[in-house]
């Protein structure tokens, strides 16, 4: 989203809310769905044959021709976010299964998964994958870096949907991308005012240092923060960069600690981000208050690094749709485990392709692109994910429908950016069943 949110709104609900005592695809085969249960999600809706009755799913006859509907799921099962792209590919996943065996009037659901790597080289020959099957929307990919090169590359030009669950650079929303990029995921732009105000107000803190990844994540949000806290009186005295997947990142903490700042911002991934928190803890005092961001909310780095984290605090995206409980308890009741960081960001992303190929009536990007905001944004009967077939039929018969997300209400602007989002501040919390607890939240709405 652009940062265009109201500054005024932002410090009364940040300011109101009071934070006290502060503590965001198994497999890497590229084509498997792993444990996602639909039974056909694994590259069989490439075959050609799925766009058969193309154009009169939308007509306002029912529905009544058969048709599969197809999207793509394009996330990190492998590389320096594979720990969270895996659950993520499994929300990603979920409407197939949850819309497998119901009455959806003639049509039937398929996805293909597709591993990233957490590279944008890669990304960019499983975007061709997907493309190469007749695939006209994806949910995808996860990291900006990513995001961008393959957005550039295959989608724009190839006019096929991408809507990323997480890819948060602000750069993303003024891509020349003729509506064909969307996202679920707020903006860094949003998070880098939410980092710097709990940073100045809440943590007391004078000075700070960055550490970020070396990609357009990274780079974007080091110096959004930087711009608000230092627009608050704050100093950030270094911004550091760093390359993932690093033997050792002591040199780097050395440089960003230099000055002695109060605060370090880490902005990074789980893998790198768990070398680097082992070399800080083993060769630094620990003292620091240090916050990382939804990049580094994985509870299994904790785990490996072998430390409580006491001195660590994060900022993430918050799933606060009106549908999020229902779908953390379809998330749990499939999986046997609790939703992380952006399975409700990928749900949604895949729910609103699948609502919007069925209004579309055809396995086509362009006529996927021109549905997406008459499936989610206000208007018509809501659906969530305890209705989707009833959506998918609604939505081929042409009638108005509004799909209510997990992450948020899924209201694209002009942009393909969300319209309103929540935001959460987090410390890790190992006693608990995610591994982490929210300790305060941060809601913009409405200003863009």
């Amino acid at each position: 989203m652009p940062d265009r949110s109201d500054r005024r709104q932002f410090l009364r609900v940040l300011g109101g809310a009071g934070v006290v005592g502060l503590a965001g695809c198994t497999g890497g085969d590229g084509g498997s769905d792993g444990g996602s249960g639909d039974g056909g999600s694994d590259g069989g809706s490439g075959d050609g044959e799925s766009d058969g009755g193309s154009g009169d799913g939308g007509s306002g006859d029912g529905g009544g021709a058969e048709r599969t509907i197809q999207y793509g799921v394009l996330l990190p099962l492998t590389g320096d976010l594979g720990s969270v792209g895996t659950p993520m590919r499994d929300a990603a996943v979920l409407p197939t299964t949850l819309l497998e065996g119901e009455d959806l009037g003639g049509i039937s659901v398929e996805n293909q998964v597709e591993d990233t790597q957490t590279d944008p080289s890669s990304g960019i020959s499983a975007a061709n994958a997907l493309i190469n099957a007749g695939i006209p929307g994806v949910c995808g990919p996860a990291s900006s870096g990513v995001n961008i090169q393959v957005a550039n590359q295959v989608f724009i030009p190839n006019q096929i949907v991408g809507c990323s669950p997480s890819s948060t650079a602000p750069t993303v929303t003024n891509l020349e991308d003729d509506d064909f990029i969307f996202r679920t995921a707020p903006s860094d732009a949003l998070q880098g005012q939410v980092m710097a105000q709990v940073a100045n107000e809440n943590l007391g803190v004078s000075s700070a240092a960055t550490l970020y990844v070396n990609n357009d994540y990274g780079q974007l949000l080091s110096q959004a923060f930087t711009d608000a806290f230092e627009s608050a009186d704050g100093t950030v005295q270094t911004q550091t960069s760093f390359e993932k997947a690093q033997s050792s990142y002591t040199s780097k903490l050395q440089s960003a600690l230099s000055d002695s700042p109060d605060l370090l911002v880490i902005i990074g991934y789980p893998e790198s981000g768990t070398q680097m928190f082992l070399d800080y803890y083993a060769d630094f005092e620990g003292e620091e208050q240090i916050m990382v961001t939804d990049g580094l909310k994985d509870s299994k780095m904790q785990q490996q690094i072998g430390n409580p984290m006491e001195n660590v605090i994060g900022t993430a995206p918050l799933p606060s749709g009106p549908a999020s409980e229902a779908f953390a308890s379809a998330f749990e009741e499939e999986y046997g485990e609790a939703p992380g960081i952006f399975t409700a960001h990928s749900f949604d992303a895949s729910a609103v392709l699948v609502l919007a190929n069925a209004r579309a009536g055809e396995n086509s990007g362009p006529a996927v692109r021109d549905a997406m905001r008459e499936v989610a944004n206000p208007g018509g009967t809501e659906v969530s994910v305890e209705n989707m077939a009833e959506g998918v039929r609604m939505a081929a018969a042409g009638e108005e429908i509004q799909y209510v997300g997990a992450s948020s209400s899924v209201d694209f602007d002009d942009n393909g950016d969300m319209s309103a989002v929540s935001y959460e501040v987090w410390e890790f919390a190992p006693d608990t069943e995610s591994g982490f607890e929210t300790v305060n939240t941060v809601e913009f709405s409405g200003s863009n």
